[in-house]
């Protein structure tokens, strides 16, 4: 990590995760809970977040040993982001953790700390930017140390979870059940009815080729559809958000992505007829992907925007 989001990392722990048994942590989810998506390396490296970002920073302490990434989602009903946390802060306090940060939305860093710290790819993990608590809690052992992170959010009326544990442990959620993720992309058509639903959505249809953050001529249904919602209400905001794939260095792609964030912003308001206002541009460079790097066709994926509710309003 560089730049606007480089790290400030701590000593790092180094733990033998070979030399140990695996364990497992039991920890209970309220209601209905999903594993929609589970990573294990036996060696490999975690950038534990145990400070919030600030002046451009986040402090984060590097682990090396065995990772293991769940995502979760919970879809029974309402459910809140401390009803999701406050279960499995007293659980790992049970199990002998010390929690060493434990944030909230805005006082984690708000969006420089979602996008500087790992997250699943979507959908398999979703994460509201203003609606987001984070915990990381350590556990001495004989063979040095334990860590876990919890990042929990909502979005379109369904709790995510997602839990990484750095050591030699896995974390097991009883009473869950493994599901497939949903498939790919949305039909221009449907943007709205998914934004307003969910959250956010991938404007799909939109056309940048590798490197440039030129917006192809169009017409796009999907800025059609995006205007026409946001001319029902002065009240409703959208926030749109650039993402790369990963050619090229960190402070390149933010720069490129924030770009074409404003790119989008730009042909609302000029050809859309979208009021300036109620939009803002950001971008978050290749800290999201959706699909793999490695591929022409996952590249072409995590090259994209994606809208972002900020305000529904009436009308």
């Amino acid at each position: 990590m560089s730049g606007g989001l480089r790290a400030l990392c701590l000593p790092v722990a180094v733990l033998a995760a070979f030399a140990v048994p695996v364990r497992a942590l039991e920890l209970n989810l309220p209601g209905e809970a999903e594993l929609t998506r589970e990573e294990m390396q036996p060696a490999d490296t975690y950038f534990l977040p145990v400070g919030p970002f600030a002046d451009g920073v986040l402090p984060v302490q590097e682990i090396e040993g065995q990772i293991t990434r769940q995502a979760w989602r919970i879809v029974n009903g309402e459910v809140t982001t401390l009803q999701l946390i406050a279960p499995l802060r007293e659980q790992l306090a049970a199990a002998g953790y010390d929690i060493v940060f434990d944030c909230v939305a805005d006082q984690c860093g708000g969006f420089d700390f979602r996008f500087s710290t790992e997250v699943l790819p979507a959908p398999d993990m979703l994460v509201d930017l203003f609606d987001f608590r984070f915990l990381a809690a350590q556990r001495r052992n004989g063979n040095g140390a334990e860590f876990i992170s919890c990042l929990v959010s909502v979005s379109g009326g369904a709790g995510y979870v997602q839990l990484v544990a750095a050591g030699a442990q896995t974390v097991p959620v009883v009473a869950a059940t493994p599901v497939a993720p949903p498939p790919p992309g949305v039909p221009a058509s449907a943007v709205v009815a998914q934004l307003v639903s969910q959250g956010h959505v991938v404007l799909g249809d939109l056309d940048f080729a590798s490197g440039a953050a030129a917006l192809g001529q169009g017409p796009y249904v999907s800025l059609s559809a995006l205007a026409a919602y946001l001319a029902g209400g002065d009240t409703r905001r959208i926030a749109l958000v650039g993402h790369t794939d990963a050619v090229g260095g960190l402070d390149t792609n933010m720069a490129l992505s924030r770009e074409r964030a404003s790119a989008v912003l730009e042909r609302l308001v000029q050809t859309y007829g979208a009021d300036r206002a109620q939009m803002e541009a950001h971008g978050a460079g290749y800290l999201a992907p959706v699909a793999p790097n490695t591929t022409p066709a996952g590249r072409e994926a995590n090259r994209r925007v994606e809208a972002v509710l900020l305000s529904g309003g009436g009308g």
